[in-house]
């Protein structure tokens, strides 16, 4: 597999990751239960797109200076478009651990340790998907096919359902934990198991903030699948498609409580991410016909959730 990736950028990469995990964890919110406010969300999400294009700067000015201004403009550009692809889909997500927390009932103040859970969890399985996906598609070529056919249906799909909110209550694996698990009828703060005494025995129960988090875990997987092969389409280089998804998860935390007070005013960003996959997955099939160029996909993409973006909030207006 070809990559830019030597040691040195590898062990940046982690470095910042791991500090950027770390600044997530313990000092936004302090690891104190409390509601985060729109400017506080706001703020840090600035912060995490920031540090985001300033690796993309640093990681022009590296390879500027040890392979060529041409190579450096070229992965600069393909890191920025990955990460933007990576980052609008992402969106998506958010929206689904809304409506999870909003059909459970869960407060503001609870939602932090899920969500820790949840980006954690997203960081894990995209790694290891990314890294199996490089090395398919760098052994069949063809399997860029299939996932240019499954995103183009994809976005078909998520253009017809966008409006449509699914039944959670015959969701197949919460009707499993249900039936195979003791359910309190309450939560019980930040926990996720409680014990109680039932006949001389202690008996484990999930709460209400368990189910949330097993569905929330779920729905990375689900969405890894979409956004994955997403990325295949810019590069196949194993450095970029990993940076630019993982610096598109880290910080979702904070922009998810921006949403959340913000949601109901982005009423049609659903439709611009479904013209994102639809276009993307056109641009895989005709890989071999025609190659975009990346600059053309980074105007497509920003065009379209812009607009999406435009037109919602105009539409908020006139409400």
């Amino acid at each position: 597999m070809e990559t830019i990736g030597s040691w040195g950028l590898w062990a940046t990469f982690f470095s910042i990751v791991l500090t950027m995990l770390a600044i997530d964890l313990f000092v936004v919110g302090g690891g104190k239960q409390h509601r985060v406010s729109v400017r506080e969300a706001g703020t840090w999400t600035l912060i995490w797109i920031s540090v985001s294009m300033l690796f993309a700067l640093g990681l022009w000015a590296y390879l500027d200076q040890t392979a060529g201004r041409a190579m450096a403009n070229q992965k600069a550009l393909e890191f920025v478009t990955g990460y933007l692809i990576e980052k609008s889909l992402a969106v998506d997500n958010l929206f689904v651990w809304l409506m999870l927390f909003n059909f459970f009932a869960i407060p503001m103040e609870l939602q932090k340790r899920v969500l820790i859970y949840g980006v954690l969890g997203a960081i894990v399985l995209r790694t290891g998907m990314i890294f199996a996906g490089v090395w398919l598609v760098a052994q069949f070529h063809w399997l860029l096919y299939v996932f240019g056919a499954f995103l183009l249906v994809t976005g078909i799909k998520m253009w017809w359902f966008a409006d449509q909110e699914p039944d959670l209550e015959t969701n197949p694996i919460l009707r499993w934990i249900r039936g195979h698990m003791k359910v309190t009828n309450q939560l019980e703060g930040e926990r996720f198991v409680v014990y109680r005494e039932e006949g001389g025995k202690l008996v484990r129960y999930v709460t209400p903030l368990f189910l949330v988090l097993v569905l929330v875990e779920f729905s990375d997987i689900i969405f890894a699948v979409d956004s994955i092969p997403a990325i295949f389409a810019i590069t196949t280089d194993p450095f970029i498609v990993l940076t630019s998804n993982i610096f598109a998860i880290l910080g979702l935390r904070a922009m998810y409580f921006l949403l959340a007070e913000m949601a109901d005013r982005f009423a049609l960003l659903k439709y611009g991410l479904s013209m994102v996959l639809i276009f993307i997955g056109t641009k895989m099939l005709l890989i071999d016909i025609y190659k975009i160029p990346v600059l053309f996909s980074l105007g497509v993409v920003a065009a379209i959730i812009g607009t999406s973006v435009i037109l919602s909030l105009r539409q908020t207006r006139k409400r």
